[in-house]
C-alpha cells in the first residue's frame, strides 16, 4: 500500500512540476517583434491578376519594420518605436489585400506614376502632338488615371538583407502616357531608422515623368485619430497657388505671415481651415533648394509619441496633403480603425502638378538616352 502512495505521490508532483515549467516558458516569450531577426521575411498576401501576391517585411536591428506588396509597391506597415521605446505603425493601411482593392482606395502607401498629382484637362501637348489621358478626377487626370502605377503588379526581388527591388515595364500608350518606361524603385531600411526610396525609369520616346509615394502617416500610431495636433515644419518659403480644381495656377506665391506658412513649425491644425482655398492643405510647396542635391526639406513631430519623422529628398517640390477627402467608409483596415478626415497626412516629393502644361515649372520630359532619378528618405527618431 506504502508502494502505491509513493508512486501516486511522485506521479502528482511530476506532473504540477511539468505544468509549472509551461507556465514559466509563456510567461517569459517576447512579443512576436521582438524575436523577428533583422533581414527579410516574406508571406502570402493574395492574388491579383492570376499572379502572387507576397508582403515583404525588411526590419533592421533597431526592430523598426516596413513591409511592402506587389499590389501597387505599396508600403503596408512602417513600425517604428515611440519616445518610450514602445513599437507602433505609423501608417494608414489595410489587414488583406481585399482592402485595397476595394473601390475608392486613396492610394494608401502606393507608388505613383506614370505622372504623380494632377494633369489640367486630362492632356498635354508635346512635340506638337496632343495626348489625352483618363479624366479620373473631375475634368483633371490624377496620379496616372484609371490605372495607375498604384494599381499595378510590381516585380520584387529581395536586395541583400535590408533592400526590395521593384520593377515594372509601363508600356508605350498605356493610361494614354507616350514610350514604353521601364521603371525602377529601390526601397531600403536603413540601420539608422531611414526608409529610403530611390528611383529611377527610362525611356523609348519623350514623356512626363514624375513619380513620388503616397504613404499616409500618422505618428502617434493611431492613439489619436487625426493629425491636427502634429507639428511639421517645411524649408519652403513659395508654393504654387491652384484653382478650384487644385491645379497650379502657374504662378509662385509667398507663404510668409499666412497660413501656408510652415517655415517655422506649427500644429497642422492650426491654420487649417484658412489654408488657400479652403478645406485644408492639398498643394505644392517649392523647396528652398538649389539643383537635385538630397537635402533636409520637412520635419513632422508628434508630441505624445515624440515621434519625429523628418524627409530628406532631391526633388523640387513636396504635396502637403491633410487627408481632406479621407471620410471613415474604408473597410478593412487595420484593426477596425476609421480613418476620419485628416486621419493621416501625406508628404509627397515631387516635381510641380501639371508641369507639362506649365512651360515656366520644372521640366518633367524624360527623353531616350536620358535616365529619370530621384531619391527621398524618411528618416525616424524621438525626442
Amino acid at each position: 500500500m506504502k508502494a502505491i502512495q509513493f508512486v501516486v505521490i511522485s506521479f502528482v508532483l511530476f506532473n504540477v512540476a511539468c505544468n509549472n515549467g509551461t507556465e514559466n516558458t509563456n510567461e517569459k516569450k517576447e512579443p512576436e517583434t521582438n524575436e523577428m531577426k533583422a533581414g527579410i521575411s516574406e508571406k502570402p498576401y493574395g492574388t491579383y491578376e492570376q499572379k502572387p501576391v507576397t508582403e515583404y517585411t525588411i526590419i533592421n536591428a533597431n526592430g523598426m519594420q516596413v513591409s511592402v506588396i506587389n499590389y501597387g509597391g505599396a508600403i503596408t506597415k512602417l513600425i517604428t518605436p515611440d519616445k518610450n521605446k514602445v513599437m507602433g505603425d505609423v501608417v494608414t493601411g489595410f489587414e488583406s489585400l481585399e482592402g485595397f482593392l476595394q473601390k475608392g482606395v486613396p492610394y494608401f502607401g502606393a507608388l505613383i506614376g506614370r505622372y504623380g498629382n494632377r494633369i489640367a484637362n486630362a492632356k498635354f501637348t508635346l512635340d506638337g502632338k496632343t495626348y489625352t489621358l483618363p479624366a479620373n478626377n473631375g475634368h483633371n487626370s490624377l496620379h496616372g488615371g484609371d490605372k495607375g502605377f498604384d494599381k499595378v503588379y510590381w516585380n520584387i526581388d529581395k536586395q541583400g538583407d535590408n533592400s526590395l527591388k521593384l520593377t515594372y515595364l509601363s508600356k508605350d500608350g498605356e493610361q494614354g502616357y507616350p514610350g514604353n518606361l521601364n521603371v525602377e524603385v529601390i526601397y531600403t531600411l536603413t540601420s539608422d531608422n531611414s526608409l529610403k526610396i530611390d528611383y529611377t525609369a527610362t525611356t523609348d520616346k519623350p514623356t512626363p515623368v514624375n513619380l513620388t509615394n503616397h504613404t499616409y502617416f500618422n505618428l502617434s500610431a493611431g492613439k489619436d485619430s487625426t493629425i491636427l495636433n502634429h507639428e511639421l515644419e517645411l524649408k519652403a518659403d513659395k508654393f504654387t497657388p491652384v484653382n478650384d480644381e487644385l491645379i497650379p495656377t502657374g504662378k509662385i506665391a509667398d507663404v510668409k505671415g499666412g497660413p501656408m506658412d510652415f517655415t517655422t513649425s506649427k500644429t497642422i491644425g492650426r491654420d487649417l481651415d484658412a489654408a488657400e482655398g479652403g478645406g485644408g492643405f492639398d498643394h505644392n510647396w517649392v523647396l528652398n533648394k538649389k539643383g537635385n542635391a538630397l537635402e533636409n526639406v520637412a520635419t513632422l513631430y508628434e508630441p505624445n509619441s515624440g515621434r519625429i519623422m523628418d524627409v530628406l529628398t532631391t526633388e523640387p517640390g513636396i504635396q502637403f496633403y491633410s487627408g481632406n477627402f479621407l471620410n471613415g467608409t474604408l473597410t478593412n483596415t487595420k484593426n477596425g480603425q476609421k480613418y476620419i478626415k485628416h486621419a493621416a497626412l501625406c508628404l509627397e516629393t515631387q516635381h510641380f502638378p501639371d508641369s507639362p502644361n506649365k512651360p515656366t515649372f520644372p521640366n518633367t520630359i524624360l527623353k531616350p538616352g536620358e535616365t529619370y532619378k530621384q531619391t527621398t528618405i524618411y528618416k525616424f527618431s524621438v525626442k
